[in-house]
């Protein structure tokens, strides 16, 4: 492990929409603590307030093993001060920029990743400011429930004798992660690095579950597609964005652990835990080969579903065609029967009327005549409509 060096307290400013602040100077080891001076940065609350809200755990460690749990910022470096070969891991939640800003005085930590710690919403990366690395991971986690996937962000800063976690979200538990490593003090007493696999391995382990789940979820919209289900497009959609969200956090790792094992070798840092670390980058190369190949699937599930939407529009068109030729046929049906029936009707009409002046109506051969002219203008009709598939 690195043995802690004395740090000149820098002064830190982190620029963002025009505003400055500067940690004040640390005072001297007999005044008390180095962390009270960027804590008393005015705020509405006490110091101590948001410390309790957002400091998780932070505890001190000497050859793999716990040696100190302090319950404040101030607490932790003053006593990582006094045990200069110890190392240091802080895990805090959506912290305060008073503490982030204690926590850069105290780390000599770059002003830039800071910044990104304060922010959040950044892609996954690996930075290297001087003797500290900063990494964001983007952690993943499957919710049964609404059947979605939720996604959280975690600043790691890494130094010689320091570990910092920033955590945005409720993924993943670095709880989990801090006991494994306190029940292996051997893998823990490699250092910061082996602090930094941890957590690593835990973030991608972590996206197996989410693997199944996504898994499972596409095969019932698979049934749901084929099925017939009118909702399941907005289902697929939602997916397909969930799963753009999850390329994201996964394809930029697989460089960085590339990124990080060279260096891993370049500092010839332990070898087993080298060896840790491919295991990790494999992992994750898997997982980024399985999302890609669920957005793929989503993609052509997407297309196939539209094809049935169309089949679909197009029989329901049909049947709708069909059901208006066969009104038309019965409509000239009923047309030609009125026509037929109208011929008869009117010459009875016109002959029916009560005048005496009226042509052929003392005719002998009169009544004849007309219903013999009836029956053939009807029977012509009859023919017309009959050659014209009228009827």
């Amino acid at each position: 492990m690195a043995e802690r060096r004395a740090r000149p307290v820098p002064s830190v400013s982190v620029k963002r929409h025009g505003w400055r602040r500067t940690a004040p100077a640390k005072a001297s080891s007999a005044a008390g603590n180095g962390a009270a001076a960027p804590e008393a940065t005015p705020a509405p609350s006490s110091p101590a307030a948001p410390e309790a809200a957002s400091v998780v755990q932070a505890a001190l460690y000497r050859d793999g093993v716990r040696v100190a749990t302090p319950s404040s910022l101030a607490d932790t470096f003053r006593e990582l001060r006094e045990q200069r070969d110890g190392m240091a891991w802080i895990g805090l939640a959506r912290p305060t920029e008073a503490e982030l800003l204690s926590l850069a005085a105290e780390f000599d930590l770059h002003e830039l990743a800071v910044e990104d710690a304060m922010e959040a919403h950044q892609r996954p990366k690996l930075e290297r400011y001087g003797e500290t690395l900063f990494v964001v991971l983007r952690a993943a986690r499957y919710l049964d429930a609404p059947e979605e996937v939720d996604f959280g962000e975690l600043h790691v800063f890494v130094g010689p004798d320091f570990v910092i976690t920033v955590r945005h979200g409720a993924a993943p538990d670095l709880t989990a992660v801090r006991r494994r490593m306190e029940e292996s003090p051997d893998l823990l007493k490699l250092g910061p690095e082996a602090v930094l696999y941890a957590i690593l391995d835990a973030v991608v382990d972590g996206y197996a579950p989410v693997v199944a789940g996504v898994q499972n979820d596409i095969d019932e919209i698979e049934t749901e597609v084929f099925g017939g289900d009118p909702e399941v497009s907005r289902r697929i959609y939602e997916l397909s964005r969930e799963m753009v969200e999850f390329q994201r956090a996964t394809r930029p790792l697989v460089a960085m652990l590339h990124s990080l094992m060279a260096g891993f070798a370049k500092y010839r840092t332990d070898e087993e835990l080298q060896r840790y670390l491919r295991d990790v980058a494999d992992h994750v190369t898997h997982t980024s080969e399985r999302v890609d190949g669920f957005r793929q699937a989503l993609t052509e599930i997407l297309t196939v579903n539209s094809t049935l939407v169309t089949q679909q529009q197009n029989a329901e068109m049909r049947a709708l065609a069909e059901a208006g030729f066969e009104q038309n046929e019965e409509i000239k049906k009923i047309s030609s029967w009125a026509a037929i029936l109208f011929a008869p009707t009117l010459v009875g009409t016109i002959y029916g009327m009560n005048f005496e002046t009226m042509p052929e109506l003392k005719w002998a051969a009169g009544y004849p005549f007309a219903i013999l002219l009836m029956a053939v203008v009807c029977v012509s009709l009859y023919f017309i409509f009959k050659k014209r598939d009228w009827l």
